[in-house]
């Protein structure tokens, strides 16, 4: 007769000592913690502020309908209107200093960017003699000031007749535009690949067919960063525009504000409504061309 024994299993071991661990979330690679993003809201926020601060200040002392209301900003909310841009739009060549704003900055943008493609292209594209010399010519024509230019720049206009003229204007801002424009354009076409040449050879296109029908649609954001910068060199210079435009009525805005400002007086309330009444070309421009600006700024310099 057999006989059965039962084992019986050990009971499971049980330590009220410990709990168990939870896994620990891992960050993931670029991901920040709650702490490090509000503190860079809070700093860009800050930062925004300050930038906005003086636009702020600018339209708020712009409704002041006196003269001497900066100096006690706190009286311009009681009283502020806009009378101070009533007078600018009625009573000052404010319409004909646009007109000229607008053909010098524009005629500069078109003649500055056309000069600086084609060159920039060329340098990126062809291998003539003298080619890495060219750039650095153009470099070094920034390094002179405008005090020392004046001169011999009044000479050449006069002799030529373009004293006074937009042409002259025009022409003399393309000498500072021009190179900058260049060597930002030839960084871009780098990085546009020569197979869309060799392409377009193949098709039969010339080069400047080459140029114009295949890589200046490529090229749209560099060309934007070109023209946002020939536009803003033209629109707020004053050395220039204040010695060879002798017409009051051919003065651009840059200029004109001057004519708010005299020996024995200041008349801060006008030309603070002119400055806002300014920006408005201007922002309106930068808005046509934000979208390519920041793409052209970044891939411009990724190839030198």
């Amino acid at each position: 007769m057999s006989t059965t024994t039962t084992v019986d299993a050990p009971a499971p071991r049980t330590d009220t000592t410990t709990e168990a661990v939870r896994p620990r979330r891992v960050r993931r690679r670029g991901e920040r913690s709650r702490l490090a993003t509000f503190a860079t809201h809070g700093v860009l926020s800050l930062a925004g502020l300050i930038a906005l601060f003086p636009i702020a200040w600018l339209i708020y002392l712009s409704l002041g309908p006196d003269k001497d209301d900066y100096l006690h900003p706190g009286r311009i909310l009681g009283k502020a209107a806009f009378s101070n841009y009533s007078f600018v739009l009625e009573h000052t060549n404010f319409f004909k200093w646009l007109q000229s704003t607008l053909i010098v900055s524009l005629g500069t943008t078109v003649v500055g960017v056309l000069f600086a493609a084609t060159t920039g292209y060329a340098v990126s594209r062809m291998r003539f003699p003298g080619h890495r010399k060219l750039m650095w010519i153009l470099l070094l024509t920034q390094a002179f000031p405008i005090a020392v230019l004046i001169v011999p720049m009044y000479e050449i206009l006069g002799d030529l007749g373009l004293i006074d003229t937009y042409g002259g204007l025009i022409l003399v801002y393309c000498s500072t535009a021009v190179p900058y424009c260049a060597w930002l354009l030839k960084g871009y076409f780098d990085t546009i690949p020569h197979e869309i040449d060799e392409a377009g050879r193949i098709d039969g296109l010339s080069p400047f067919g080459t140029f114009a029908r295949l890589i200046v649609p490529l090229a749209r954001p560099g060309l934007a960063v070109a023209a946002f910068y020939s536009f803003i060199t033209a629109f707020g210079e004053v050395a220039f525009a204040s010695t060879f435009m002798l017409d009051d009525e051919k003065y651009t805005f840059a200029v004109g504000l001057r004519s708010f400002v005299s020996e024995h007086d200041a008349q801060w309330n006008y030309m603070a409504a002119t400055a806002v009444l300014i920006a408005i070309p201007v922002s309106a421009f930068f808005y046509l061309v934000q979208r390519n600006l920041v793409t052209g700024l970044t891939a411009g310099g990724t190839k030198g």
